[in-house]
């Protein structure tokens, strides 16, 4: 039986591992509290994300700057306490990185009070020396790259990042080195699909794509873009599967569905 298909099995790294091996997509979804982790974690999603997404699902800000490690650490304990098969992965807040011996702190708050299983920074080349931290000190690493939320007010807006060739080549060199680091799953966000598929094909990590088309090793997406119940602008790369699920539970089945047999992300929710 697959890793994929079996929802007794714990998912750890090396399940996802294997099943990027065997070419079978595995599916991650975003959650914040012990009930619908619980729900994703019964529909067979692999990889649950505590996400710092809910500075904006949840609290209503207009980004994720504000979220504390505070938050994170709550909100993973609870997420934790829904999941007994998904392998849990929480993010690291704003400016709770900023050295490696601020990431390794904080990353212990969220492997031994949070419950998490492994650690999600965003950053390229810049983060090597702290994803080189982190893993020499036994924390598993996403590392999370292209589109980055905690940077927006650098970036100066939500764009799709990569379509020059100098950050293109930046981006395969970003991923190269987090590898080489350390980083055991690289996250692309708002990405090119040629640039990701490149990427998917030079390292040797799972690759979860979220507007980074087909190729990715994996898809995520919020939970509340899944549901419908988005505050505010939704995202193009996002779809409701609500709509014609009917319940909540058959639009998280119909997701993980469509990921697996790859019918998602269709072209509409992709990037050139």
């Amino acid at each position: 039986m697959s890793a994929q298909s079996d929802h007794s099995t714990r998912i750890t790294i090396t399940s996802l591992r294997e099943m990027k091996q065997k070419k079978q997509r595995f599916t991650c979804l975003t959650a914040y509290d012990a009930a619908f982790a619980r729900l994703l974690d019964q529909s067979g999603i692999d990889l649950v994300l505590v996400g710092d997404s809910l500075g904006m699902v949840v609290q209503g800000h207009d980004t994720t700057v504000p979220v504390t490690m505070d938050d994170m650490v709550y909100h993973c304990r609870l997420a934790a306490r829904g999941l007994s098969r998904a392998m849990l992965v929480a993010d690291m807040p704003f400016l709770s990185y900023s050295t490696p011996d601020q990431a390794l702190a904080n990353a212990a708050r969220l492997m031994q009070q949070g419950g998490a299983q492994m650690v999600k920074l965003e950053g390229g080349d810049a983060q090597h020396d702290i994803v080189k931290h982190l893993s020499g000190n036994g924390v598993p690493v996403c590392a999370h790259i292209g589109l980055k939320p905690q940077s927006i007010h650098k970036m100066g807006g939500y764009r799709v990042q990569g379509r020059q060739k100098h950050s293109a080549e930046a981006m395969l060199y970003d991923a190269e080195i987090l590898q080489k680091a350390g980083a055991d799953i690289l996250l692309l966000e708002c990405v090119p699909v040629k640039l990701a598929q490149e990427i998917v094909g030079n390292v040797d990590l799972p690759v979860i794509g979220i507007g980074a088309g087909p190729y990715c090793d994996a898809q995520i997406l919020v939970l509340h873009d899944v549901l419908g119940i988005t505050p505010g602008p939704v995202p193009r790369f996002a779809k409701n599967f609500m709509e014609q699920a009917g319940s909540i539970p058959a639009a998280i089945s119909a997701y993980a569905q469509a990921v697996r047999e790859g019918s998602f992300p269709e072209a509409k929710h992709c990037f050139d």
